[in-house]
């Protein structure tokens, strides 16, 4: 029998039909009328036409590309997938659920085919609408406890964003939803671009988690491979770095770590689960199914290299690319050299490492600084601090703390809620999300919380709540163990501290005064906030602190873990910028390395004449 007889549907005795009915992601649309559907695409122009008009996967709003839209086709970094065509334009909103959950079916079965999914572990949630009254968000969650290769489209969950179910699975409403939701959602919150979530059982995630043998690695670090540039925000020679949280019993367990992880690493699109697995996400499922493949074809890597002895975090000798004369030595540089070199590499491969990094030391630089200005989160305090204790300590005490306070006092209480309210719709604009339903006084703020929106009526609320908080003892400002050590020894050398952050005055004092090693007020000189000083990204804000001290921006040293704010201050005239390096604080590529100065302890700036 030949295609010929095929294509037109004529079976001689004897042969055995191939009677396939294709899927929807076998065509992406309609099957064009001119094949028989039954064969498609058995015969030979069906397999031409598949491979010529037509992509496997279902398709859903866009056609998509992983260079991202602001970049262009050479760019090095990708943090945004770029659209095509809207495939969806005309689709009512059931057409389009349906294209989504049996997206999901079919992804589940091509993710069971790849390991990551076998014994009905693993699970994806995608994400469609934009957060607007006329496109709320709509998320589709998989099921727990079906076999994932053999997962349709009508065992799909449908919620809103604050976990109600709009729509049961068709096929049996008494299903469970994935164990996974809750974790879902944290991603979906603090990652508003995030459209699609994925939840493997990838052995190589696995054994990745065990290759410290102490197991208590935060993170995977690796660098100089070129499948890096898959995993979003990064280059091929960039350090990458993967977070890594423990396992628990159950997987709700996991959100509060994994809500930490992701606040702590702002450019990883993933996280590993010690002995258990990888969660990783997009702006698209496709971006979220390249991260996914991409970081197991590294976690392979990774492995394979310890294996042989190889460092994956290690920056490699010889291997990669360097410009070279014709002489085979290196170009001149603009960079100050070294004489002779580090760890047996010739002094000029070490003057990037070299440049912008020499620390000041005060008092012996007191020629040229005459101030020292911190940050506070990531400087002199943990960033987990204020997002493990401070947040948590005003979202448990709300109630309380408003009936005591507040609530005896009914002019009190309506200005309080008129202020909310006036800074959750300047919120929702500004943010384009939609406002809550609610006019409480707690969902309000709850809101402003969770959109992490830095407002005077919030800040003077928490401020208040915290301030009874110290008072009563339950809470004690986190300060590192070198910063009191540091404070001392600048009174002693006559260099007075002063503290910038974007928590106000108040917040501030409260902090030092109640710290884990007591008051610490009498060793600062003074305070800036937002209000005070301005946005700490903007070179302006530095050229008024300056103005307020009475000094030149180029006479104050300013250390803080965020890039965007020593680069503000530099442009400022701030010519002594220092990068705090602190446990949870985000990782560094090897580019912002270069710009500054950097410091694991705040006693690496004290240093005699």
């Amino acid at each position: 029998m030949t295609d010929s007889d095929i294509s037109k549907g004529s079976l001689s005795d004897g042969d055995e039909p191939m009677l396939i009915t294709p899927g929807a992601g076998w065509t992406n649309g309609a099957i064009l009328p001119s094949l028989t559907p039954l064969l498609y695409p058995q015969t030979l122009p069906g397999r031409v036409d598949l491979y010529d008009k037509h992509r496997r996967y279902i398709g859903l709003h866009s056609t998509w590309s992983r260079i991202g839209g602001n970049d262009t086709a050479i760019s090095k970094r990708t943090s945004v997938s770029s659209t095509g065509t809207d495939l969806l334009q005309n689709c009512t909103p059931e057409e389009e659920a349906t294209r989504v959950r049996s997206l999901m079916a079919q992804l589940c079965e091509a993710f069971y085919r790849q390991g990551w999914a076998t014994g009905t572990g693993g699970g994806i949630s995608i994400r469609i609408g934009d957060g607007t009254v006329k496109r709320p968000f709509r998320v589709f969650v998989a099921p727990s406890g079906l076999q994932k290769e053999d997962l349709i489209g009508d065992d799909m969950f449908e919620l809103d964003m604050q976990r109600n179910v709009v729509q049961y699975p068709k096929s049996n409403p008494n299903l469970r939803q994935s164990a996974c939701t809750p974790l879902w959602y944290v991603v979906y919150k603090l990652r508003p671009t995030a459209r699609a979530v994925l939840h493997t059982h990838s052995p190589n995630a696995v054994y990745a988690t065990l290759l410290d043998k102490t197991e208590q690695a935060k993170s995977l670090r690796l660098t100089h491979l070129e499948m890096i540039k898959g995993i979003g925000n990064h280059a091929y020679d960039d350090m990458a770095e993967i977070p890594i949280i423990d396992n628990r019993p159950t997987e709700d367990l996991l959100a509060g770590q994994l809500e930490a992880a992701v606040r702590a690493y702002p450019r990883a699109n993933a996280v590993l689960v010690r002995r258990h697995g990888l969660y990783v996400w997009g702006d698209s499922w496709e971006q979220c199914k390249t991260h996914a493949e991409s970081i197991d074809y590294l976690l392979a890597a990774v492995i394979e290299m310890k294996k042989m002895g190889i460092d994956p975090a290690a920056i490699p000798r010889s291997g990669t690319y360097r410009e070279e004369t014709a002489t085979g030595a290196a170009p001149p540089s603009k960079k100050p050299k070294t004489s002779g070199g580090f760890n047996g590499v010739a002094g000029v491969n070490n003057s990037d490492d070299c440049y912008c990094n020499t620390t000041p030391l005060l008092p012996r630089d007191c020629d040229s600084i005459k101030a020292l200005l911190l940050d506070i989160e990531g400087c002199t305090s943990s960033i987990a601090f204020v997002q493990d204790v401070l947040f948590p300590y005003v979202r448990d005490n709300l109630d309380y703390y408003l009936q005591e306070h507040i609530m005896e006092d009914a002019s009190n209480t309506k200005a309080l809620q008129q202020a909310l309210e006036l800074e959750v719709t300047t919120a929702a604009t500004t943010l384009d999300v939609k406002p809550p339903n609610s006019k409480k006084i707690q969902d309000l703020v709850y809101y402003l919380m969770n959109q992490d929106v830095k407002c005077a009526t919030l800040k003077d609320l928490q401020g208040k709540m915290w301030k009874n908080g110290y008072t009563s003892g339950e809470l004690k400002g986190h300060t590192y163990t070198d910063f009191k050590p540091m404070l001392e020894w600048m009174k002693l050398s006559n260099v007075p501290v002063y503290i910038y952050s974007s928590g106000s005055i108040a917040a501030q004092k409260l902090l030092f005064a109640n710290s884990n090693v007591g008051d610490l007020l009498s060793f600062l000189a003074g305070h800036f906030d937002i209000p005070t000083a301005g946005n700490k990204k903007e070179p302006k804000s530095y050229e008024k602190i300056a103005q307020n001290l009475g000094l030149k921006p180029s006479e104050i040293c300013f250390c803080s873990d965020a890039v965007a704010e020593l680069v503000a201050a530099r442009k400022a005239g701030v010519e002594h910028a220092v990068m705090t390096i602190r446990p949870g604080n985000a990782p560094l590529s090897a580019e912002d390395r270069q710009q500054f100065p950097a410091i694991h302890s705040l006693l690496q700036l004290c240093g005699a004449e």
